[in-house]
């Protein structure tokens, strides 16, 4: 067995990406194919080898395994690979794939190629609609192609159309949503959102670990209510201090763009582990312009799709002194809410769904492994802890990485595939369970107090709280509850309705 394409490529240059290539090809007798996720291993008979050149094996690659942005970048850096690709295009002005690799060079290196031959064809695009999520097309005479990438040379993600993906441009949130208020009600529904905003952010508390800290859950909630979809760009640098500073109060040590090293990582047998570091902070002015890029060449693209690339891309860059984790998620309902998936005041309570199981937690941390993983595996030994430095903006920090202008193709490329998989998912749990199990909480509530009160009077809010504490009970009235309502006490017949009553009205949902 031998591989071809990408893989042969990498074995006879020394260029190798972070990220693993989407397909693999291999010779080796009959034809067959392996699936590992959103990831495939192909076998090819030997009359799909290509000759022993690194052109040959550039055009297999890009016929059958597709593109792979980070690993052409770091290829397209040798001036030995350049000087090649040069030679074939000036011998083919007119072919398909040399157009393509040819405006992919310049495109991804800023570099002009030396071309002495008149480029001839008819526009061809430059990203497969049927194999990739695509942008804007905009022609480049040069090259006789439509640049269709959907981002730019700063910052340019690909999501590649597997099954997953293709399922999630057909899924229609509207009609979700549609379901729930005929189940019911507008009004019930418009109700349940003051307690899912609230939900939302608490439960985004709980993945940043300070799910105590009750005014910052409040002050996070009314920024989710307030300012999703309010902004035309809201990774414009100004757009995120202010809510930035709206999300952590006047309290924080630092706001605004960060201008030291930021690492994510726990501690395990009394010593730090690194999971992931960040891009150098001179660089993420242009990797936050390139993501907000990817939003304006998208506006057509499924607005899952989007929030998945402004959430997720958005903690990878990891731009700002505090509060990146808030922010990338804001930015799920941001992008919903700005496409018109979700109209206000509903917020999808989607880090309720990823906090409500330990299953769920995992699967969100596997997402974020699915990038960081890999980067950290290949530059394991490129970083230290040592000497204690002062950054620019006051951060004292003691963790050196040698390697982050080596390691910027790979977070300027990433493939987002998986992560927008994750998140139609976790969408779509929350519009199937979440948000329904709170409607449905929120029905039986109602249902309960119109039948206590058939026999007993009390303000709405003090009933929630006796049924509340009788369903926290096990829906038996406490000592404590017959001490602070004497009634209850004195009239054994109304405790026994009062408890029916909550046991009816929640039966259905038990």
């Amino acid at each position: 067995m031998s591989d071809i394409g990408y893989t042969w490529i990498a074995h006879h240059t020394g260029v190798s990406p972070v990220q693993p290539f989407a397909v693999v090809s291999q010779i080796n007798g009959r034809r067959a194919t392996t699936q590992d996720g959103d990831l495939r291993t192909e076998v090819y008979p030997e009359r799909y080898r290509p000759q022993n050149l690194l052109i040959d094996h550039l055009v297999f690659a890009l016929r059958y395994e597709g593109i792979h942005l980070e690993f052409l970048a770091r290829l397209f850096a040798k001036v030995s690979v350049r000087e090649q690709l040069e030679h074939w295009i000036n011998a083919e002005p007119s072919g398909t794939y040399a157009r393509r690799l040819g405006f992919l060079c310049e495109w991804l290196t800023g570099q002009p190629l030396t071309i002495t031959q008149a480029i001839q064809g008819n526009y061809i695009d430059v990203l497969d609609p049927a194999l990739y999520v695509t942008g804007t097309a905009v022609k480049s005479p040069r090259w006789k192609v439509r640049d269709n990438l959907p981002g730019t040379p700063d910052y340019c993600p690909l999501i590649r159309r597997v099954d997953r993906i293709i399922a999630t441009e057909r899924y229609d949130i509207r009609e979700r949503l549609d379901s729930l208020q005929a189940d019911f009600g507008l009004d019930l529904l418009l109700r349940s959102t003051v307690w899912l905003t609230v939900k939302e952010s608490r439960a985004s508390f709980l993945i940043e670990h300070e799910q105590d800290q009750e005014d910052r859950i409040r002050r996070f909630a009314t920024v989710m209510e307030s300012e999703c979809g309010q902004h035309p760009d809201p990774l414009a640098p100004d757009v995120l201090e202010s809510l930035q500073a709206s999300i952590l109060g006047q309290s924080a040590l630092r706001y605004g763009l960060r201008q030291s090293p930021v690492y994510v990582g726990h501690v395990a047998r009394f010593a730090p582990v690194v999971d992931y570091i960040a891009p150098h902070w001179t660089h993420t002015p242009a990797l936050l312009q390139g993501l907000g890029d990817f939003l304006r060449r998208t506006s057509s693209v499924h607005p899952i799709i989007r929030a998945a690339v402004a959430s997720f891309g958005f903690v990878y860059v990891h731009p700002m002194a505090d509060g990146n984790g808030r922010l990338s998620r804001f930015l799920i309902n941001d992008v919903l809410r700005r496409d018109g998936a979700i109209p206000a005041p509903i917020i999808l309570p989607i880090s309720a769904t990823i906090t409500n199981s330990t299953y769920n937690k995992a699967a969100y941390d596997q997402a974020l492994e699915r990038f960081s993983r890999p980067l950290m595996h290949y530059y394991a030994t490129c970083y230290r802890f040592g000497e204690s430095r002062v950054a620019e903006d006051g951060v004292e920090y003691n963790l050196h990485f040698d390697a982050y202008d080596d390691a910027l193709p790979a977070w300027k490329y990433p493939d987002l595939t998986a992560h927008a998989v994750y998140l139609a998912q976790v969408i779509d749990s929350t519009l199937t369970h979440e948000m329904r199990a709170e409607a449905q909480f929120l029905q039986s509530n109602e249902q309960a107090r119109t039948r206590i009160k058939a026999f007993l009077e009390a303000p709405d809010n003090e009933l929630d709280r006796i049924i509340h504490a009788v369903r926290e009970n096990g829906n038996v009235l406490s000592g404590k509850l017959r001490r602070k309502y004497p009634l209850l006490d004195q009239r054994p017949e109304l405790a026994e309705r009062l408890v029916a009553a909550v046991r009816t009205a929640f039966q259905a949902i038990d």
